[in-house]
């Protein structure tokens, strides 16, 4: 009766340890394989997300980061021909539009062509999808849902830019109105009155024009004769400096202080 009660009282203990043991997986049992596939999982999903974000930024500030100095400088030396070109005789026709129209007229007749361009495409993409009979929505949906608003740190920051360059003209300007350093402030005076000359030959859409047509043209004429022109520049350059020395020698307190 003991052994009998013993392997009664014992196989309880066994079945309920091993009833306990079963569930437990052993840790062996799950390959590296499956334990890393779950980050990489998780990588998957982290671009499409960027991606995401990448696309709700506005369309203004796209425009206005990827338009850099590198930029300009390739639309000036023409890097680009026809991005160049139609950049060029846009600019040009638009100033050569305010020298004969006033400037309400020329911004009215280029609403009226972009009005004009936009409901054709529309009334012609509607007669199409009717035609076909298809439901391609909206042609200009895509613009429609761009964001074109600018966040508040942008807004700054280029306020912040507006005013440094603000700051730094007034500090410029009474430093020459108020003289002081005679040779800058003479100089000045010598631009401000080779300018009443200009001024009585040319109006400012005109030198604005000039202007325009030189930030095209001097920079590749530079660029392909650049040795030529920079030895002309220091001549003149040396000669200006020899009569603005003597110059400041003969007038008295001209003298720049010595750093």
């Amino acid at each position: 009766m003991l052994k009998v009660n013993n392997c009664i009282v014992k196989n309880p203990v066994k079945t309920e340890e091993d009833r306990f043991s079963k569930p437990k997986p052993p840790t062996a049992a799950v390959p590296p394989e499956v334990r890393s596939e779950k980050p990489h999982q998780d990588d998957t999903h982290k671009p499409t997300n960027e991606g995401k974000g990448g696309l709700e930024k506005p369309a203004v500030s796209f425009f206005l980061e990827g338009f850099n100095k590198e930029k300009a400088i390739d639309l000036l030396y023409w890097r680009n021909v026809k991005q160049s070109g139609a950049v060029f005789s846009s600019v040009l026709l638009l100033l050569f539009s305010l020298t004969q129209f006033s400037v309400v007229s020329v911004g009215a007749y280029l609403a009226l062509a972009a009005l004009s361009a936009t409901i054709s495409f529309r009334i012609y993409k509607s007669v199409l999808q009717a035609v076909q009979k298809t439901d391609e929505g909206h042609p200009f949906k895509a613009y429609l849902e761009m964001e074109i608003a600018l966040s508040q740190d942008q807004i700054s920051k280029y306020a912040d830019k507006i005013l440094l360059c603000s700051n730094t003209c007034m500090k410029e300007l009474r430093r020459l109105f108020l003289v002081q350093d005679l040779i800058d402030s003479l100089k000045f005076a010598v631009l401000m009155w080779l300018l009443t000359y200009v001024g009585a030959l040319f109006n400012g859409l005109t030198l604005l024009i000039l202007a325009v047509v030189s930030m095209f043209t001097l920079p590749v004429v530079y660029e392909k004769h650049q040795a030529q022109i920079d030895q002309y520049v220091g001549l003149i350059r040396t000669q200006v400096n020899s009569v603005m020395g003597k110059i400041q020698a003969k007038i008295p307190g001209a003298k720049r202080k010595e750093e």
